[in-house]
């Protein structure tokens, strides 16, 4: 996707073949710093600081970290060690989990000499596969976009209310709940997104606006507790967001929030739709309330902010008083009863066992 009317990516691999390069998330919207993973404790601090985020993204991050843990140590004892580390990273996103495995897959039994390069090739193949499942994911997106527009009068937008960054940003190009979006745009559909702040670590405000701002998409940014009244009005034709896990079952785990908006759409009959990858399925998993992990992350996130200043500097200020506790719970889990349905790269399927089963059967 663009900024600046230049194409990018999210990760990729330097012209030197061996630095894998991010752009570091925790600084958008204000700067645009690339910066060089070059070793395994950087990829895996990457991770662990959201410089990189999205379950698909972590995944790749993940991978090539892997690839550069071998430069140092190709062994058996190098791969689970890389795997050890990267795995602790983060708790949610089933795609770490995926990356990881299929790693140790493609390096099993291979000659310690073919290693760094193969995990290198295994890495941007997964990088190159996600492209195309969000390319798949906006096509079966788009008709459900396209529906509500023959509703519509001439030139009246379809406006979307999304939630966190399931764009470009948390992928590696395109998006899940954006993807559906950027194809209706491409298509000549008007359409505006509702974009929520999503507190505590502002990734709506600071990178769903980033991103559909560079790529032209009108959208309005608002307070995470404005969407229920937008529904209740008439103002959201249909909400689309993202996930880091959903279950066998249907059950989605996405950043916290999300429930609350489902909620909402139930009770105003908006209709609440999943998009994600295949790989963000965790298919050992029945109930996702008892069973997903939720990560709680540092309270600093929730209690101290950071922006520009009016003369360009950026500066943290706390915003709670100081010696009041906080909890910082990343994500909740939306049961399946409150999804219309999941988009996916192979179509929209029902929130249940049957309906994921249907697209995905069981090998064998």
């Amino acid at each position: 996707m663009l900024i600046d009317g230049r194409h990018h990516r999210t990760i990729w691999v330097a012209d030197d073949g061996v630095t894998v390069r991010i752009i570091d998330q925790t600084v958008l919207p204000h700067e645009l710093r690339i910066v060089d993973l070059v070793d395994l404790e950087s990829a895996a601090v990457a991770i662990e600081t959201m410089q990189v985020r999205g379950a698909p993204l972590i995944g790749a991050t993940a991978a090539y970290g892997v690839a550069l843990a071998l430069r140092e140590d190709p062994s058996d004892e190098g791969i689970e060690a890389a795997l050890a580390r990267l795995i602790r990273t983060r708790p949610t996103a089933v795609n770490l989990r995926w990356a990881l495995d299929d790693m140790r897959r493609v390096l099993a039994n291979q000659p310690r000499g073919r290693r760094v390069e193969l995990a290198m090739a295994r890495a941007a193949a997964i990088c190159d596969a996600d492209v195309e499942i969000c390319r798949a994911i906006g096509t079966h997106g788009l008709a459900l976009i396209e529906a509500v527009a023959r509703r519509k009068k001439p030139g009246e937008p379809v406006n979307v209310l999304t939630h966190c960054n399931a764009g470009w940003l948390a992928t590696i190009d395109r998006g899940t709940a954006t993807a559906p979006v950027y194809a209706a745009q491409e298509k000549g559909i008007p359409v505006h997104v509702w974009v929520d702040e999503t507190r505590p670590r502002n990734q709506g405000a600071a990178l769903t606006a980033f991103e559909l701002l560079h790529q032209e998409v009108p959208h309005t940014v608002i307070a995470d507790n404005v969407g229920g009244h937008l529904m209740q009005h008439g103002m959201v034709d249909l909400c689309i967001v993202g996930t880091d896990r959903t279950t066998r079952t249907g059950d989605v785990c996405n950043k916290i929030g999300t429930y609350l908006k489902a909620l909402a759409a139930k009770d105003n009959g908006v209709p609440f739709y999943v998009a994600l990858p295949s790989t963000t399925i965790d298919w050992t998993i029945e109930d996702g309330i008892a069973e997903v992990p939720i990560e709680e992350r540092a309270a600093e996130e929730l209690t101290v902010v950071s922006g520009r200043t009016e003369d360009g500097r950026i500066e943290r200020v706390r915003i709670t008083p100081e010696g009041s506790p906080a909890a910082n719970y990343a994500f909740d889990v939306t049961p399946a009863r409150l999804v219309s349905g999941l988009i996916t790269e192979r179509g929209v399927a029902e929130a249940s066992a049957a309906g994921l089963a249907a697209l995905f059967p069981p090998e064998g």
